[in-house]
């Protein structure tokens, strides 16, 4: 385990650096409408992947940039987000990061989650906790909403009818603040921090959430589905907290 994590730690900081030298060069196109990406993407996934593939040439891959490996080991997957936070990044905004997550016949069993902009690294291994830079992790003690401070992911294209508007609109009122920030991932290293109360979504991939679920776990968090359900990272339904009373306090808000 010692390997994976220290593969998946380097891996992002290369990744890091990456973007860093990006910054200044890049050029943008969209995917889809506000749904943009850059060379600087493609270019932190590659050098992720080259390098992990260097050290375990059988594992499989999957990233957000059209990245897909079954590989001959279908024991272990690596779950990758080259740049978590693109829309921040291409405006200059400081909040952004690199997500690298391994699972394990379906379960994380490693997370990292690197901000390049601040110098953190947010490390996660399953049965050992969190870290932010080798210092212990944990959640906050924050019990009641109307105290907490809770995020929010919308989808792309949102508009005022969509349904993650209304949940957005029904927490206002009952939290100390709600937030929009940009990057599921750093959203849930956060949490993992005690910097975050809450945070949901209904519109995230898999590598959005691979490594920042197992870092709120391993923090005294609690992951689930916004209905307090089983949580499964194929499906686009997520509510991360920091595991006190407050969960249920979310979730009797946003159903």
């Amino acid at each position: 385990m010692r390997d994976y994590v220290q593969t998946a730690e380097e891996a992002a900081r290369r990744a890091g650096h990456v973007l860093r030298a990006w910054s200044s060069k890049f050029t943008v196109r969209e995917k889809s409408r506000s749904n943009l990406v850059t060379e600087a993407d493609e270019a932190a996934q590659a050098a992720i992947h080259d390098f992990i593939h260097g050290r375990y040439p059988h594992h499989g891959f999957c990233g957000e940039e059209g990245l897909s490996v079954a590989g001959n080991d279908s024991t272990y997957r690596w779950v990758i987000d080259p740049l978590d936070g693109t829309t921040n990044y291409v405006h200059g905004f400081p909040y952004y990061s690199v997500s690298i997550g391994l699972e394990c016949r379906g379960e994380m069993i490693v997370g990292a989650i690197f901000d390049p902009i601040h110098d953190e690294m947010f490390l996660a291994v399953r049965g050992e906790g969190a870290t932010l830079n080798r210092r212990p992790l944990r959640c906050s003690a924050i019990n009641q909403l109307d105290q907490a401070l809770v995020i929010a992911s919308l989808p792309v294209n949102t508009d005022r009818h969509d349904e993650a508007v209304r949940r957005f609109l029904s927490v206002l009122p009952v939290a100390q603040a709600v937030q929009r920030t940009g990057s599921a991932a750093l959203n849930l290293a956060n949490i993992a921090a005690g910097r975050v109360d809450g945070f949901w979504s209904t519109s995230l991939k898999p590598w959005d959430m691979a490594a920042g679920i197992l870092l709120v776990e391993e923090a005294g968090g609690r992951i689930s589905k916004i209905d307090g359900s089983a949580f499964q990272l194929e499906v686009p339904n997520l509510l991360a907290s920091n595991g006190l009373a407050l969960h249920e306090q979310l979730v009797a808000a946003l159903v």
